[in-house]
């Protein structure tokens, strides 16, 4: 498809899961970006399948989580096995109740990710550039240059912005020239995709699987008796790239000591494990996303989620940008808060993959007596469950150090910083129960006041916010009552007195305070958050 344009305000390379969400973002913002792929087409094949709590609190704001929870599976549980005899369960149903309108695993492959948000952006006549690469990219302080090529022809696009989505291999963090630093395991892996038949396949559960130097999970899919198998190649395979799925089905069964039929072979590869992140997110005009920006090992099921929450953060301070509405330093605080998340991400995977893999005596004495022992006791624990599916969901990420968050409330157990709670409320006006999550639907920041006000004052406000932020703040009141105290008592919030909370379009709280102060609240949203004034 030829590109007409000689102009855009943003260059997406890399039509992923996460280019494709930064484009959906910035649609929601009213930015008609321009995106590109050097692939045919969106992947065939399943490759990341976990979708967390987090990325379907996201899904929900856009509107199209109802298309997701249908068509994906939620894991029940994690069982640990030694030598093909099971040694731990972990059961993860309703895991994080309470947490989160999602509160478990969704096993939902990226390429239905990728259809689902390609959908959006049809919906939004946003079309991808397919077969169609970055040649080469020059900036300067207004803007950057950059060369396309595709089967049509050469392209000369003058950009406002460009976005590094083409992962791990990025031409767009290459011709930055931002080192891609960390490290290469030494194993090496194959993926297979199958739809089995065995006595010892649990629906709904995955199935970790230890031997002596070997390693295999099983990941149940949606679709009936197709699971996603990852394991180790053994040693005396050496580097060889001509195995086929029925070189690696004995050391499966002998894994777990059953007799595995495959029926349907849908996807094999073998592949190396990298650990490593870019040492810049952001030059001049550009910034990297998802794997661009940072890999690591699969364990626990972050990369893709990881990436679709890059793309969240930055989306809204660009769109703000780009809109005149947000001051151009806001830009700053997509690196400042997302790279200690893929810092910790990559420290955490790597431990955790390494005791694994790991073929020290001690280890495996460790993992053969004690670990599976420690599990089932842990897992007994309620309060490390909750930080355990805090973790995983990464709805425990928090961003309470960043420059465009004030705190002022005495209250210490949520903060200015952290993702606004879960939590249900009954909505006296319209006399319907809803949440905070769905109060902050629309985009833009959400200014939401606690305690008890008269009608005057909360006209003022109305008046104020119509004055200064229209379309940038929406508003709600929640005055103090029966069936909302949970709320109240969550943000240690005295139902006689006031509580101001302005939530980030993020769905991260970015100021706190215990007085509704119009010139305090002007403060936070001009001098700290970047907003100007209309």
């Amino acid at each position: 498809m030829p590109i007409t344009e000689k102009h855009t305000k943003v260059l997406i390379v890399g039509a992923g899961p996460s280019g494709l969400m930064m484009a959906a973002q910035l649609l929601r913002y009213g930015i008609q970006p321009i995106i590109i792929d050097n692939k045919q087409g969106p992947t065939t094949h399943s490759n990341a399948l976990a979708v967390q709590a987090r990325s379907l609190e996201i899904y929900r704001q856009m509107g199209v989580v109802d298309k997701i929870i249908p068509n994906g599976k939620q894991t029940k549980g994690l069982t640990f096995n030694q030598d093909g005899k099971q040694e731990a369960l972990l059961s993860l149903n309703n895991i994080g109740a309470g947490q989160t309108l999602f509160p478990y695993v969704l096993l939902y492959q990226q390429s239905k990710n990728e259809r689902t948000l390609l959908d959006y952006l049809t919906l939004n006549c946003c079309p991808v550039y397919w077969s169609t690469s970055l040649t080469s990219l020059q900036q300067n302080a207004d803007n950057a240059d950059v060369q396309l090529k595709n089967n049509e022809g050469e392209y000369i696009l003058k950009c406002d912005w460009v976005i590094g989505a083409d992962g791990a291999h990025s031409t767009v963090r290459k011709q930055l020239q931002v080192p891609f630093k960390g490290d290469t395991y030494p194993s090496f892996f194959y993926l297979a995709d199958l739809k089995l038949d065995g006595d010892f396949l649990i629906g709904d559960y995955i199935q970790l699987y230890l031997g002596k130097n070997d390693l295999a999970g099983f990941f149940p899919m949606p679709e009936d008796d197709c699971y996603r198998i990852i394991g180790n190649l053994p040693a005396e395979f050496g580097e060889r790239e001509d195995i086929v799925v029925e070189d690696v089905l004995p050391y499966m069964a002998r894994l777990t000591q059953s007799t595995i039929k495959i029926v349907e072979n849908n996807w094999f590869t073998t592949y190396k494990l990298h650990h490593r992140m870019a040492e810049k997110f952001r030059v001049q005009r550009c910034f990297l996303i998802g794997d661009a920006a940072h890999i690591h090992s699969p364990v626990g099921g972050q990369g893709m989620n990881t990436g679709l929450q890059d793309a969240y953060n930055l989306a809204w301070k660009l769109a703000g940008v780009i809109n005149g509405q947000i001051k151009n330093d806001v830009l700053n605080s997509y690196a400042a808060e997302r790279m200690p998340v893929a810092k910790d991400l990559l420290n955490s995977t790597d431990k955790a993959f390494n005791v694994i893999m790991s073929a020290n005596w001690f280890v495996r004495l460790f993992k053969k007596w004690i670990w599976f022992k420690a599990l089932n006791t842990i897992w007994k624990n309620k309060k490390l469950k909750a930080f355990f599916f805090r973790t995983i969901s990464q709805t425990g990420i928090s961003y309470r150090d960043s420059s465009i968050n004030l705190h002022l409330s005495k209250g210490t157990l949520i903060k200015a910083g952290d993702r606004l709670p879960y939590l249900k409320v009954y909505d006296e006006k319209k006399e319907i129960e809803t949440d905070l999550h769905e109060w902050c639907n629309k985009p833009g920041f959400t200014l939401i006041v606690l305690g008890k006000f008269d009608e005057m004052y909360l006209f003022t406000l109305a008046k104020w916010i119509t004055n200064k932020y229209p379309g940038i703040l929406n508003f709600f009141y929640l005055p103090p009552s029966g069936k909302n105290v949970d709320v109240f008592d969550t943000f240690e919030a005295d139902p006689h007195k006031q509580r101001a909370i302005i939530v980030r379009p993020d769905m991260y709280i970015g100021y706190m305070n215990d007085v509704v102060d119009m010139g305090m609240m002007d403060n936070y949203l001009q001098n700290v958050a970047g907003i100007i004034p209309q």
